[in-house]
């Protein structure tokens, strides 16, 4: 599994033309499964992100965790983290999970999520999305289930 974190000052998902996820502070997080995830490397993932303390303190020093600066989510299902670019110049997706087994390991991380983090938006899985964001730093980090 792996997490692409972006601390956003604010971020959105619009799916055809509509707004279906917006968030201010906190983290835009775009989610990728293979089928060797389950739901213990999702909640691995999931507290290893919430824990995370990569906001500003008052000195100015990354310290502060989501809870801690009342930060949001905005949890985007993205496949193509599995892209393998090794032969050719036309990415393959094998190694991304199933759509039925990332849909449902992408609809517990949103469940698991909500029980600890008030503000919890996501996009639409298997949609064409536009994703806008500020990312404030710029802040970003690669969690992959592989090196936690």
């Amino acid at each position: 599994m792996k997490f692409v974190i972006q601390r956003v000052s604010r971020a959105s998902v619009t799916v055809d033309g509509e707004v279906i996820g917006k968030i201010n502070r906190g983290y835009m997080v775009l989610i990728g499964v293979c089928d060797a995830d389950d739901e213990a490397v999702a909640d691995k993932m999931v507290d290893k992100m919430i824990k995370l303390r990569i906001n500003e303190d008052a000195e100015g020093k990354t310290n502060l965790s989501l809870a801690d600066v009342d930060g949001g989510l905005l949890l985007i299902s993205q496949f193509t983290l599995y892209a393998n670019c090794k032969k050719g110049n036309r990415p393959s997706f094998i190694e991304a999970g199933s759509p039925d087994h990332a849909n449902a390991l992408y609809e517990y991380i949103i469940a698991r999520c909500k029980e600890q983090v008030p503000v919890v938006e996501k996009g639409s899985f298997g949609a064409e999305m536009e994703v806008e964001l500020v990312n404030d730093g710029p802040f970003t980090i690669l969690l992959d289930s592989e090196t936690l």
